[in-house]
């Protein structure tokens, strides 16, 4: 049994708010209005490297981590016992991996297609993993568990050979998009009619998984960190200190290892475990650190609360809505999305801008239900 605490510690705001801001980023790179006419960096880059939109998944998985250092505790010091803890994380990652399957099915419900893997899968994965490790082994266990993870599957994607294909950088590329082992064991566990868009891979497979665990659980040490002993000061001096070494780290190993997000791979999770901690480490700092808000500063902070408090319902949301502006006809050969990204004045921008334009407006609609909810104090949880 891990010995309960005696002092509740202060709920971190700066969670909520990176939380909530992590949300409506990912809901805005989801909904261009037109995806190949896009910002760039609004884009997931097509292979190698790291745009904008490639660090909102791991933010959100670190902050899926982060929460299991707050949520987890809180239920071993009301008396629950481990194996209850774990239960109750069993269930919810149950759910969540459910909800994911039946957005895969949505619109027309045909299972002979039905993407096995997705966003919710891997995240409803990655927190039943994160837990067990964290309940477990605590600090030292997550420490561990996550140089494993990026060690191994370092080791794994340079140093074993695939079938029919060799072994990398010798009889073909490293991270080679068909010949990489991530690639070759999806096509080997599941039918190609039930991966990322019917593909030769999916980037939320089985064996890239392990890297995202290690993302995850570098989010239950930060926040383990700042609910530890010690001045707000220093905390989040080291906090942005090794969030700066980490990145550092990962742009390093990149060199050799390329970043990767289609793979997740090991200096992809250095380079966004650094960014996800700076990010921390600076709301932390302009946040948790002042107890009492103004009443000025917490109304600017309204959007990301919102967001925040019911991020998995904004996410479902805006996924739902987006099939609906999709799967509705205009005319005879557009959808209502195609036509109301059309009616947006030409004259506001460059095609990049106007799809820029669809998204704040598709975000700001999204906004709209979560902030009656938080206005109402009502936090749909699973």
């Amino acid at each position: 049994m891990i010995p309960a605490r005696t002092m509740k510690a202060p709920r971190l705001l700066s969670l909520d708010v990176l939380r909530g801001a992590t949300v409506a980023l990912m809901i805005l790179v989801n909904n261009a209005g037109g995806a190949s006419i896009s910002y760039g960096e609004l884009r997931h880059s097509a292979w190698n490297g790291c745009s904008v939109a490639d660090v909102v998944f791991p933010m959100f998985l670190f902050i899926v981590g982060a929460s299991i250092a707050i949520a987890l505790p809180r239920r071993l010091e009301q008396g629950k016992t481990q194996v209850a803890v774990f239960g109750q994380v069993l269930r919810r990652s149950a759910v969540i991996a459910a909800i994911g399957l039946v957005l895969n099915a949505l619109p027309k419900l045909q299972t002979g297609e039905l993407r096995y893997f997705g966003v919710l899968q891997r995240i409803a994965l990655c927190y039943l993993l994160a837990s067990f490790v964290y309940l477990y082994g605590q600090a030292p266990a997550c420490a561990g568990a996550v140089v494993m993870a990026l060690v191994g599957y370092w080791l794994l994607l340079c140093s074993v050979p695939v079938p029919g294909y060799g072994l990398p950088e010798i009889d073909m590329p490293l991270l080679d998009p068909h010949g990489n082992l991530t690639a070759w064991l999806d096509r080997r566990l599941v039918p190609v009619a039930h991966l990322y868009h019917q593909g030769y891979y999916d980037p939320e497979g089985l064996l890239s998984t392990l890297p995202a665990v290690a993302t995850t659980l570098f989010g239950t040490l930060s926040v383990l960190w700042l609910r530890g002993e010690g001045s707000e000061r220093r905390k989040a001096v080291w906090l942005l200190l090794c969030g700066v070494l980490l990145l550092g780290g990962g742009l390093a190993w990149g060199q050799s290892f390329p970043l990767n997000k289609r793979l997740w791979t090991s200096s992809f999770v250095l380079f966004n475990a650094g960014v996800d901690m700076v990010l921390l480490a600076a709301l932390y700092w302009g946040i948790d650190r002042r107890r009492e808000l103004d009443s000025r500063l917490r109304k600017s902070l309204t959007p990301w609360l919102a967001f925040g408090s019911n991020a998995l319902m904004a996410y479902v949301f805006s996924e739902l809505l987006a099939m609906v502006l999709s799967a509705i006809p205009v005319g005879h050969q557009e959808t209502l999305q195609e036509w109301l990204f059309r009616s947006i004045p030409p004259a506001l921008g460059s095609p990049a801008t106007l799809s820029l334009i669809y998204s704040l407006l598709f975000v700001a609609v999204c906004f709209v239900p979560v902030l009656v909810l938080y206005r109402r104090r009502i936090f749909i949880k699973l």
